[in-house]
């Protein structure tokens, strides 16, 4: 029974993620669209509003790309559902997966071969961290293949210093022109390994728009990122504007002092998230 109610739960967040656009992301857009000085991007993000707008009344997905469905999940060791929660995560996606509908995106990479249910070898993929207590939450991203085709991973030489982390950022983004699907979410993860900085950078895109990193200076950081992502020109779907961001997350972890890894994880307009957390009473939310 616990089991159930949880594929159930998992099921709500899929279709929520797929057709319901998080509020700070909506904002954002709006936001984006009411300062916009130039006519075309102008009317690019207003056909973006207005598509947010039908996917939620109609309830179907904002995008026929529903994406790579991946999950983080912050775990209790003492939670009943930890040792069956990796099945009932790929039973909610095969269900899901016909229910919405979503559109079967996994594939194998040799073959080409499509199972049709989301599932495959490590799919769909959870990223697991292990803390103390029983409750549990989970965050669902699912990822486009227009936007993942844009991440970028450089081993900057350590020498670079900031300076050389800002140039790449600012470089790689405005190269990008609107092939993810602009005004974009970028996630940069700093040092750890190349492995490590990749998923900095992926879990960085997950926090809400007009969050700041706790840390003074990895705040600025963001800021003066997306300041200059934004004086680049490229704007919303690529036609020209301001809108090319609309915000910059940063993560970071120690690194060696031989290597400065750099993930980029760029996210197009379409932010799709959203959350389950099942508490110590086993009730289950999900946002």
């Amino acid at each position: 029974m616990q089991n159930e109610k949880l594929k159930s739960a998992l099921v709500t967040a899929l279709k929520k993620a797929a057709t319901i656009l998080p509020t700070d992301v909506v904002n954002a857009l709006k936001s984006a669209e009411a300062t916009e000085s130039s006519k075309l991007a102008k009317e690019q993000l207003r056909a973006i509003l207005r598509n947010i707008e039908i996917a939620r009344e109609g309830s179907i997905p904002m995008c026929q790309d529903t994406g790579i469905q991946t999950f983080f999940v912050e775990a209790g060791v003492e939670s009943p559902y930890l040792a069956s929660l990796k099945s009932v995560i790929a039973e909610a996606v095969a269900e899901a997966t016909v229910a919405i509908p979503l559109r079967p995106n996994t594939v194998h990479p040799f073959t080409g071969e499509n199972p049709g249910d989301n599932l495959g070898r490590f799919m769909p993929y959870i990223n697991w961290d292990l803390v103390d207590g029983d409750e549990v939450s989970i965050t669902l991203l699912p990822k486009g293949g227009g936007s993942e085709n844009m991440c970028a991973l450089k081993m900057l030489p350590p020498g670079v210093g900031m300076k050389g982390i800002k140039e790449f950022v600012v470089d790689h983004v405005i190269s990008c022109q609107g092939k993810p699907c602009p005004p974009t979410i970028i996630g940069v993860g700093i040092g750890g390994g190349a492995d490590i900085s990749m998923k900095l950078g992926k879990r960085a895109i997950l926090r809400e728009i007009g969050s700041r990193h706790p840390e003074a200076a990895v705040a600025a950081l963001e800021e003066e990122l997306l300041e200059l992502i934004n004086m680049s020109g490229v704007g919303p779907m690529g036609v020209g504007g301001r809108a090319t961001s609309l915000a910059v997350h940063v993560e970071y972890a120690y690194r060696h002092p031989a290597s400065l890894p750099l993930g980029i994880l760029v996210q197009c307009w379409a932010d799709r998230r959203a959350r389950i957390h099942i508490a110590a009473d086993d009730s289950i939310e999900v946002n």
